[in-house]
């Protein structure tokens, strides 16, 4: 699967929104890919897990691991492509951590898998509990890189580690003092999980 045609699941689902949304790394944007509306489709989210797992081919990998919740089914289906059990970490009190029984053992080599990177800090939290247990991370993977050019944007590399996606969409970002659309007085919506709150007035 190439990035058109990745695209063309993202806008024959209506996936690709234009507003003003907070996004869950606190940014502003004018654009949200609402992954969850191409993953409902299970021969969608097939295909695009296994457009990801061919690109992860050949690293070594015993397991997948997604945060939740963005990363839970495409994690589910990179895992069913590379014939690999898919696991997800839950944020408890802000901080990710495994539930419902389970974990990874010292040893197990792991990708990290998202839906959508943005500034790939919800990667690196994730990142760094596999490695508090022990766990070599030896990938890490999106749907859609996101990232700004500071941020690492377009490159194969996120925190030292390869770093596959299918689609790239430079989309501008601001943070909040600088955010056009806070200036105007716009509402703004948050649709990530990270924030229930869906609608509130800006300023």
């Amino acid at each position: 699967m190439n990035a058109t045609e990745a695209l063309r699941h993202f806008e024959e689902t209506e996936a690709l929104l234009s507003g003003h949304f907070r996004l869950s790394s606190g940014l502003h944007s004018d654009k949200y890919l609402q992954c969850a509306r191409v993953l409902q489709w299970p021969a969608r989210a097939g295909a695009l897990g296994a457009a990801l797992g061919e690109k992860l081919s050949g690293l070594g990998i015993d397991a997948v691991v997604s945060p939740a919740m963005g990363g839970l089914i495409i994690g589910h289906e990179v895992g069913r492509a590379l014939s690999l059990r898919a696991i997800f970490a839950e944020r408890v009190n802000g901080a990710f951590t495994f539930r419902r029984g389970l974990g990874l053992e010292p040893g197990e080599k792991v990708v990290v898998i998202e839906d959508v990177v943005t500034t790939g800090g919800s990667t690196r939290e994730v990142l760094a509990l596999v490695r508090s247990l022990g766990v070599e991370a030896v990938a890490c993977a999106a749907v859609v890189d996101r990232r700004d050019a500071a941020a690492g944007g377009g490159t194969q590399i996120l925190e030292g580690l390869p770093f596959r996606s299918i689609l790239r969409m430079e989309v501008p970002t601001w943070d909040e003092a600088s955010c056009p659309y806070c200036r105007l007085g716009e509402a703004i919506a948050s649709p990530g999980s990270r924030r229930l709150v869906s609608v509130k007035p800006a300023g």
